[in-house]
């Protein structure tokens, strides 16, 4: 029932965003932990911004003309149409930035992050990466792919030193699996145990039909029982032909709990 990525698939249970996807494989995999205990409040905070705000000043900026014929290539024109048609109705009535606006909050933020590095330091916020790396990364990996785009980036010599450290990490290993085998897995698989308590901030109870959504774009609603309520995460469980039984996941900040039947 969700449209955005990305997402994360353990069995039955589907997680939603990076954040929270950030925080279950935390859990599976602590060390190295991308949220060292002398920084861990910074790290979120750092990387939401950069998930939020960057991203949407970055977006603006590389999609401009110049950017859009370096990052679409060879890709048919009618085929960028239809990429800028639906991105146009993902983003619904999001506001989107001028580019003049963008570009001179670009510099700025590019500013700010060459001083954060400039005392030589590896990574944003230490001799350790965090989240708040990986998530700053992302958005500027999309304007270095970008050439003519990418001279926004020169005379800052320590943030550029800084993405060559987190490129230099690496992807891992990985291999692929087709969709129709990922719902396969879900339908063979049962949801894991639910075991923290249930906090309610909204009147709703567990049980509940409700609706969760993005507040940003892509706010299609995902319908189901809720099944959890935490300070950082809410679940809903969902019935699928395909896929059976499921129980979505969402991080709280960025997603709007609401009761089917409710207006949105």
């Amino acid at each position: 029932g969700y449209r955005k990525t990305p997402v994360l698939q353990i069995g039955a249970d589907i997680y939603c965003d990076t954040a929270l996807i950030a925080d279950v494989l935390e859990g599976l995999h602590p060390a190295p932990t991308l949220y060292p205990d002398n920084s861990g409040g910074e790290a979120r905070i750092l990387a939401q911004w950069a998930d939020s705000t960057l991203f949407w000043t970055m977006i603006p900026y590389v999609m401009q003309p110049a950017g859009l014929r370096e990052l679409f290539g060879a890709v048919p024109p009618e085929h960028v149409q239809a990429f800028a048609a639906d991105r146009k109705a993902f983003r619904g009535n999001a506001p989107r930035m001028p580019l003049p606006e963008a570009t001179a909050a670009m510099r700025l933020y590019l500013d700010y992050l060459e001083s954060m590095v400039a005392d030589g330091r590896p990574y944003l916020l230490g001799p350790v990466p965090t989240i708040a790396d990986f998530s700053t990364y992302h958005s500027l990996w999309f304007i270095r792919r970008a050439p003519s785009l990418a001279t926004i980036l020169q005379g800052r010599p320590h943030l550029q030193k800084w993405m060559d450290h987190v490129q230099r990490i690496g992807h891992g290993q990985s291999a692929e699996m087709s969709s129709a085998e990922a719902i396969e897995r879900a339908k063979a698989s049962v949801p894991a145990p639910l075991k923290a308590p249930f906090v309610d901030t909204h009147g709703i109870a567990a049980g509940e039909r409700v609706t969760i959504a993005a507040t940003d774009y892509g706010t299609d609603p995902v319908a189901g029982e809720l099944v959890m309520s935490t300070p950082t995460e809410l679940a809903l469980r969902r019935t699928d032909p395909r896929a059976g039984e499921v129980i979505v996941h969402f991080p709280r900040l960025g997603f709007r709990l609401a009761r089917e039947d409710q207006p949105r």
